[in-house]
């Protein structure tokens, strides 16, 4: 186990922490890769999925990004499906479409037929931290893994899905075979998760990509639970931990309450609800990440400066209402269409606020 990194002077580290930070911290999810061309370079050559199992790969692909924009914070090049590989799920990530599962997981039987997590088969994640931890110097390096109901969606489904019609039947026609199913999740999460945090990530995000497409009371009674498991077990570790989901506007109380065991806690706000409503919405003393629609970023530059700023202030009215900090980020991910030198520019920006 790797000791962890003091990075006192972390922008990024000390928002989440809720002291004040000595610039406004920005960095942007699936910021490694996507829109870079030196990350279309190496992909040319690379399958996405084998990608993501070679150490060396992954350490570069995600300095680069770090090194062109400026950003104060790295986060680990990787997929969420990654550990669901790793306990033996056959799977493909295919150009265009996503995730795909060749066996969907839909009765009690395909449940109890899942593995747990063998470490051995995630042993190239484990050396790329260990790469980046000793890159970075004084940037955190953030680790992820998927949110047990996000997993549990593309094992159901069988890929990516506009209704998650298959997967909210099965959560209420069979939950016995549910909750045993997002239990199981649950520990390749945490156990993915540890890798991770073992070999010295600095903080943590759980991605709960497609909880919104939930009512508050199934979310609730269905996810929270197992969630939350996630976020206590991990408590211990004493590295901040962020909670991010897309269409969550009306979920964010309740994705805050599953985190109230960590220490140093963050949730992630896409750019349909304001970072003002969102303090109200997930109580005092949690920061906040986000949130400028990734689609600004395509209008140029005035237009990305105007919302930029909006939501600096938007930002600073939150704090002021009792939200922990702000990290800047985009509400979703970067668009692969989006130009590098705006998102550098954007960078410069919000470091001159």
């Amino acid at each position: 186990m790797s000791a962890r990194r003091e990075l006192p002077d972390s922008p990024y580290l000390t928002a989440i922490a809720g002291r004040k930070p000595s610039r406004v911290p920005v960095w942007f999810m699936r910021q490694a890769g996507r829109s870079l061309p030196e990350y279309r370079e190496l992909r040319a050559h690379h399958k996405m999925l084998d990608a993501c199992f070679d150490s060396e790969l992954v350490c570069e692909i995600t300095l680069q990004p770090v090194r062109r924009h400026r950003v104060d914070a790295a986060i680990l090049f990787s997929d969420i499906v990654v550990p669901l590989r790793g306990a033996g799920v056959d799977l493909d990530i295919v150009p265009d479409v996503g995730p795909v599962i060749a066996e969907p997981v839909r009765t009690a039987a395909d449940v109890a037929a899942l593995r747990p997590l063998d470490p051995e088969q995630v042993t190239a994640v484990a050396e790329a931290v260990s790469l980046l931890v000793a890159a970075l110097e004084d940037v955190p390096l953030i680790g992820f893994a998927g949110a047990p109901f996000t997993l549990a969606s593309y094992l159901v489904e069988g890929g990516p899905s506009r209704t998650h019609a298959r997967t909210k039947a099965m959560m209420l026609a069979d939950p016995d075979s549910w909750h045993e199913l997002m239990t199981r999740l649950t520990d390749l999460t945490i156990a993915f998760l540890t890798v991770q945090l073992d070999h010295g990530v600095d903080a943590i995000q759980l991605f709960d990509s497609w909880a919104g497409a939930l009512c508050l009371a199934d979310y609730r009674r269905f996810v929270a639970p197992h969630s939350a498991r996630v976020f206590a077990t991990l408590a211990h570790r004493q590295v901040p931990m962020t909670h991010f989901g897309v269409q969550t506007g009306e979920l964010l109380g309740a994705m805050a309450d599953v985190m109230r065991p960590a220490p140093a806690t963050m949730v992630g706000v896409d750019w349909r609800t304001s970072l003002t409503d969102a303090a109200a919405r997930v109580g005092a003393g949690i920061a906040l990440q986000g949130n400028l629609d990734p689609a600004v970023l395509l209008a140029g530059w005035p237009v990305v400066e105007r919302a930029a700023r909006a939501v600096i202030d938007d930002g600073r009215c939150a704090v002021d209402a009792g939200a922990a900090g702000h990290v800047f980020n985009l509400g979703h991910g970067v668009l692969p269409q989006s130009d590098p030198e705006i998102l550098t520019d954007l960078v410069s920006l919000v470091h001159s606020l």
